[in-house]
């Protein structure tokens, strides 16, 4: 018998979406375990922010499925939860990370509110408590804990987004869906970011889907990769296996035309 570990965290099944007659995606499956990091990668209009959006439960798709595997150990089709299933599915044990930090964030409280405010929703009311594990994450994220009371106004984007980060881990999720991380940063920005999250996904073993046009942020932080144009999976496996020796016309394209030599 395969135990529950051995399972897929999240598996999709045949997803696609259509706006009207534009495609969104086709025909995409998938199975995510625990602890592994899948890169979504391709050109702008490729499918990969619909396949985001299906997976993380914000659309429903035309046809296919998502399955999740809950912390019971119970295997449950996404759309066949009830509204306050998913509602506190997505605050406990998924996350969300926005390219833009500001959808992620409330910009008008205080950092240590922001992060506060997603353990109050899973129960949490013991203020000093509260206060006291915002600060920790502040500092795991290398915000200083002296701006806990700041809001995030006044803070950089790399601050903003590492803020957003703190926000989505701070309950322990299980899965993180991240959606362009680093876009819009400069160069040694995205750098100190990405080292921050591939300590921390590694550290606390959280399986993530992270989309991206940055072959190199997709071979840095994940484990297999899924190259999709036009709304349809291309190529799909190992990242380094992928990127080095890709096997369809338009992965050799990409590869050759955005990673350097």
């Amino acid at each position: 018998m395969i135990s529950a570990a051995e399972q897929p965290l999240l598996a999709a099944s045949g997803l696609t979406k259509y706006y009207g007659a534009q495609l969104g995606c086709r025909d995409v499956s998938l199975d995510l375990y625990e602890g592994e990091v899948m890169a979504v990668v391709g050109e702008s209009g490729s499918g990969k922010s619909t396949l985001l959006q299906l997976l993380s439960g914000q659309i429903e798709p035309g046809s296919g499925e998502v399955r999740y595997r809950t912390r019971d150990g119970q295997t449950t089709s996404l759309w066949e939860m009830s509204e306050p299933a998913r509602r506190f599915l997505y605050r406990t044990d998924w996350g969300f990370v926005h390219q833009d930090p500001q959808r992620g964030l409330r910009m008008g409280i205080s950092a240590g509110g922001n992060v506060g405010e997603r353990l109050m929703a899973v129960g949490w009311r013991n203020y000093a408590q509260i206060r006291d594990a915002a600060a920790d994450w502040l500092g795991r994220v290398e915000i200083s804990q002296t701006r806990i009371d700041d809001t995030p106004r006044t803070y950089s984007g790399g601050m903003r987004q590492r803020l957003q980060i703190a926000r989505n881990l701070v309950t322990s999720p299980r899965l993180i869906f991240m959606d362009e991380p680093t876009g819009g940063l400069d160069v040694s920005v995205q750098a100190r970011l990405l080292d921050l999250l591939r300590r921390i996904v590694s550290d606390l073993r959280i399986a993530a889907i992270i989309v991206t046009h940055d072959l190199a942020v997709a071979r840095l932080l994940s484990n297999r990769i899924m190259v999709m144009k036009d709304g349809v999976v291309i190529e799909t496996g190992l990242t380094d296996q992928v990127l080095d020796d890709p096997q369809a016309p338009y992965t050799q394209l990409l590869v050759s035309s955005i990673l350097p030599a």
